[in-house]
């Protein structure tokens, strides 16, 4: 979210929380990317927020309830207010419980990939719309090809980019194999360490694909421990996703801090990788 909306935001996430009952004096901001995530304070709670234009908060408010009430390891929306989506001064926003930190500690391997299989278990039980993970490669490649979307890429990046896409998208798409709603992003990021176990958060990118869609966003050690996995697959699918997060970081527009640098440092890797033949 751009620096000159945040204070607006921040407004926006108090006077809803006001509305409900809860006091909200204070806001500390936790996140700040295509949405601005605060903990407010005294009442307690994390209040997310986007703007009216951005958001998808009716789909992660309904996921939410769903894979709470089926015991999956999830963060859960605040309990002291009815759930769902309030919309104030151009922006909506969602309130979801605050779970204090465990510990500093780094998350084992085999401890995120017992968590991720128990998400995945609980979604595979789960009748929920979603869209394809391989709309998400659509959307790469559009990025990609047009010059006005991403004016700072360079023509030999370009053509890395696109080639890697289209090869990817062909070679996964031949496998076949099982697919099921996913997280869509179960990066460190995206994973607390809580008194409750890890719990997973940021439920706006699911998707539905193939199990190694997600561990592709996992580290690689996560892969090593998660029952029934295809290397083969899961290697391409690392690929895949280091190409569609390369292209974001050329968007014209991109607000990730030091976006640039890193989408330089990705098509490195990219081309290190070698998979744009065929």
């Amino acid at each position: 979210m751009q620096a000159t909306d945040v204070p607006r935001a921040v407004a926006a996430a108090r006077s809803v929380a006001s509305s409900l009952g809860l006091t909200a004096d204070d806001a500390i901001v936790l996140h700040n990317s295509n949405k601005l995530t605060l903990r407010l304070l005294p009442c307690d709670v994390v209040a997310r927020v986007a703007p009216v234009a951005q958001q998808v908060a009716q789909f992660e408010v309904e996921l939410a309830q769903r894979l709470v009430e089926s015991g999956c390891p999830v963060a859960a929306l605040d309990p002291r207010v009815e759930p769902g989506v309030h919309e104030r001064d151009g922006f909506v926003v969602t309130l979801w419980t605050y779970y204090e930190p465990a510990s500093s500690r780094e998350i084992s391997p085999v401890e995120y990939a017992k968590a991720l299989e128990r998400l995945h278990a609980g979604m595979r039980e789960l009748d929920f719309p979603a869209p394809h993970f391989m709309d998400r490669v659509e959307q790469a490649q559009r990025l990609v090809a047009s010059h006005d979307l991403t004016p700072e890429l360079a023509d030999a990046d370009r053509e890395l980019l696109g080639d890697t896409l289209r090869s990817l998208r062909r070679v996964i798409g031949e496998r076949g194999g099982a697919e099921q709603l996913l997280h869509g992003e179960p990066h460190p990021g995206n994973v607390l360490s809580t008194e409750n176990g890890l719990l997973f958060i940021d439920l706006e990118t699911c998707c539905r694909g193939p199990v190694e869609f997600d561990l592709a966003h996992a580290p690689e050690e996560v892969g090593e421990h998660y029952a029934g996995v295809s290397p083969d697959l899961l290697r391409e699918c690392r690929a895949l996703v280091l190409a569609i997060i390369a292209t974001w970081r050329w968007e014209l527009g991109d607000q990730l801090p030091d976006g640039r640098r890193l989408g330089a440092e990705w098509l490195d890797q990219i081309r290190a990788l070698g998979f744009t033949a065929g």
